[in-house]
């Protein structure tokens, strides 16, 4: 009887701690989640498909005899290739996250900071969805008297899941992460073609 009793009173503590905490416990995993695959895709990118990646192998500037630019012409062929392989080695490098499990111990979800640290650790599993999607924006940019500064964009969305004892939640990241920019002196031309964010997706 006593024992039954404790087990009644250890499943009414354990149905209260999980519905009181479990929002908690959502949050800072999806944030911690967030971090691990915007790190994820930062290195992948920066450390093998943009290396070396300059903008005047992506935009040609056109001028007159008098040096007013009249056109801007994107390569599209490099443009779609950087965007096929960011798509390929952003994929390749998510798999990993299959191996990632996040800590969160009990006192952090109390919101207090002597607690912290301490209480039983709370796993979380990151696992990827294998939905990546990659396309290409620019943007003009204000940079003085006359000056008009160029970005490129690879604009990045994919989606993990975090895997939690009895639930689990997709956690959407999206990142724009530039890839070149350079300074226009003078008025930027009518003219600019290839620069089309549905071509590269």
């Amino acid at each position: 009887m006593i024992i039954t009793l404790i087990f009644l009173l250890f499943l009414l503590l354990f149905s209260i701690v999980e519905r009181n905490l479990k929002p908690t416990i959502m949050q800072i995993a999806e944030s911690r989640a967030h971090l691990i695959a915007t790190e994820t895709i930062h290195n992948v990118l920066y450390g093998e498909v943009l290396a070396n990646i300059n903008y005047d192998e992506l935009v040609s500037v056109h001028k007159d005899s008098q040096q007013r630019i009249t056109m801007m012409q994107a390569n599209t062929i490099k443009i779609s290739r950087i965007v096929s392989q960011a798509n390929l080695a952003i994929k390749e490098s998510l798999k990993n996250l299959n191996d990632e499990v996040i800590e969160i111990p009990l006192g952090q979800t109390l919101g207090s900071q002597l607690l912290a640290n301490y209480g039983p650790k709370i796993k979380v599993k990151v696992v990827p969805m294998g939905t990546v999607n990659v396309g290409f924006l620019d943007e003009f940019q204000q940079a003085g008297i006359n000056q008009v500064r160029h970005i490129l964009y690879l604009d990045i969305k994919t989606t993990v899941q975090i895997v939690i004892p009895l639930a689990r939640q997709g956690v959407t990241v999206e990142n724009q992460i530039p890839i070149a920019e350079t300074v226009i002196v003078g008025e930027v031309p009518d003219t600019f073609l290839g620069i089309n964010q549905d071509g590269f997706k």
